[in-house]
C-alpha cells in the first residue's frame, strides 16, 4: 500500500509540474522539393575533336550531388497508332561500323555536359558516315540524389527513368 501511495503522489507531481516556456528554436531552411529536370539538344560532331559542350539551361538547378544521364536518340520505331516511338540509349554507346568501332560518350559537371565521340587510335572519325555525326539528338536528364538512390531506378531504361522522375515530354526543355 505504501508503494501505491508513493506512485500516485509521484504521478500527480510529474503531471502537475509546469514551468516557464523555453526559448524558441532557430528557424530552419525550408525543404526544397525533389525535382528532376531534362533538356534536349541536337548537334553535329565536327573535326578535329568531334565533341561539343552544352551548358545547363539557366532555368535548371543542378547540384553537385545530382546524377546526370545522357541519352542518344537511337531510332524511331512504328507505333500501333500509326505514329512513331523514340528509342533512347544511355551513353556510353558503342557503334561498330565499316571504319572501326567508336563510342558516343560524355562527361558531366553541375555546370555543363561534354558529349564526344571516342574510339581507339585506329578509328578515323573523318570516315564515319554522316548519319552518325550529323543532327544527333541527345536528352540530358538531371536526377536529384533522392531519386538517384531509389532502388527501382534502372538508368538503362529511358522511359523508366522519366516515369520515376515524374517527367514527360512536356517537361523537356529544347535547346537550340
Amino acid at each position: 500500500m505504501k508503494y501505491i501511495t508513493f506512485f500516485i503522489v509521484l504521478a500527480l507531481l510529474l503531471v502537475s509540474c509546469e514551468g516557464p516556456q523555453g526559448p524558441p528554436g532557430f528557424d530552419g531552411f525550408d525543404g526544397a522539393p525533389v525535382v528532376a529536370q531534362s533538356y534536349e539538344v541536337e548537334r553535329n560532331f565536327t573535326a578535329p575533336n568531334y565533341r561539343f559542350r552544352v551548358t545547363h539551361p539557366l532555368n535548371t538547378e543542378v547540384l553537385q550531388t545530382d546524377m546526370i544521364l545522357v541519352y542518344l536518340l537511337w531510332d524511331e520505331v512504328p507505333a500501333s497508332n500509326g505514329g512513331t516511338i523514340d528509342v533512347w540509349r544511355l551513353l556510353p554507346q558503342t557503334v561498330y561500323s565499316n571504319v572501326g568501332e567508336f563510342s558516343y560518350n560524355y562527361e558531366a559537371t553541375f555546370v555543363d555536359v561534354d558529349i564526344f565521340l571516342d574510339g581507339p587510335s585506329s578509328t578515323n572519325f573523318g570516315l564515319i558516315a554522316s548519319d552518325f555525326v550529323n543532327n544527333q539528338v541527345f536528352r540530358i536528364v538531371i536526377l536529384p540524389v533522392d531519386l538517384a538512390s531509389n532502388p527501382l531506378l534502372d538508368i538503362t531504361d529511358y522511359n523508366s527513368v522519366m516515369n520515376l522522375a515524374g517527367l514527360d515530354s512536356s517537361d523537356i526543355i529544347i535547346i537550340q
